[in-house]
């Protein structure tokens, strides 16, 4: 039967900004990409998530950006490789000596937003984030955007890399997502989002915003924290595929 493990986007609420429900979402997924604080979330409400996904049993994930809070680090950044490299240690180092003292550790990193967006393509700060994870703790996998340069340059400096899928966003007929500002970006409906994981499982395929059907090898399904109803389509997704046989467990795996 396959396996398929479920992340999401947390530790990312602040006083003024509740942007998810972390304490459900962690009912559910598997995996939590916490941030590291940069883009978002406070580090009263990391440390509450870091316990809480310790207490449920979920695998911790580092989740840094780009120092962009104003735009909630999905703004694009053109940063030198070695100040690039210092910004991501300087997360990774940190949400570490949280998740300790809360009893877990880090055992994977995954970029958020623009910086995830970028080092899909360019190489470059592909790169610089690479050296940062091997500098932090070289047994750290990666997980990145399915097809993403970034998983290539892991693999080379002879990291661990897993990719994933992605239920609540569309994708571009060359396995991109499309962008936040286009229509239909976004999905919301959970029962079809349940459905369109179920058949990425079955046939190894999403379908594009254009109709076409874009081959994925994933390793994990990812539901933004932030986005509209997450709490209801995670819970869908992984009904309907446990309903239908799909173990769902974590790919990074548990004392490693």
């Amino acid at each position: 039967m396959p396996v398929i493990d479920l992340n999401s986007d947390l530790g990312e609420n602040t006083a003024e900004r509740v942007v998810s429900d972390d304490a459900a979402m962690l009912g559910i997924v598997t995996s939590a990409n916490v941030s590291c604080g940069v883009h978002a979330g406070s580090p009263e409400g990391i440390r509450e998530t870091l316990a809480a996904a310790v207490e449920r049993g979920v695998i911790i994930g580092a989740h840094p950006s780009y120092d962009d809070p104003d735009t909630f680090g999905r703004r694009p950044m053109d940063l030198e490789p070695a100040v690039l490299q210092a910004l991501v240690e300087r997360q990774l180092v940190a949400l570490a000596a949280q998740a300790a003292d809360a009893g877990g550790r880090i055992a994977y990193v995954k970029p958020h937003g623009a910086l995830y967006n970028t080092i899909a393509r360019d190489s470059g700060q592909a790169g610089a984030v690479v050296a940062a994870v091997r500098a932090v703790d070289p047994r750290l996998v990666l997980l990145g955007l399915a097809g993403g340069v970034v998983l290539d340059v892991a693999s080379r400096a002879g990291l661990a890399v897993a990719s994933e899928a992605f239920a609540d966003r569309a994708y571009l007929p060359d396995g991109r997502l499309v962008p936040r500002t286009q229509p239909g970006a976004v999905l919301h409906d959970a029962g079809d989002v349940a459905e369109r994981m179920l058949r990425f499982l079955e046939t190894g395929t999403i379908r594009s915003l254009d109709g076409t059907d874009v081959r994925i090898d994933a390793q994990s399904i990812c539901v933004h924290g932030d986005t509209a109803d997450a709490v209801a389509m995670a819970s869908g997704i992984r009904r309907r595929l446990e309903a239908s046989g799909v173990t769902i467990a974590p790919f990074a795996g548990r004392g490693a």
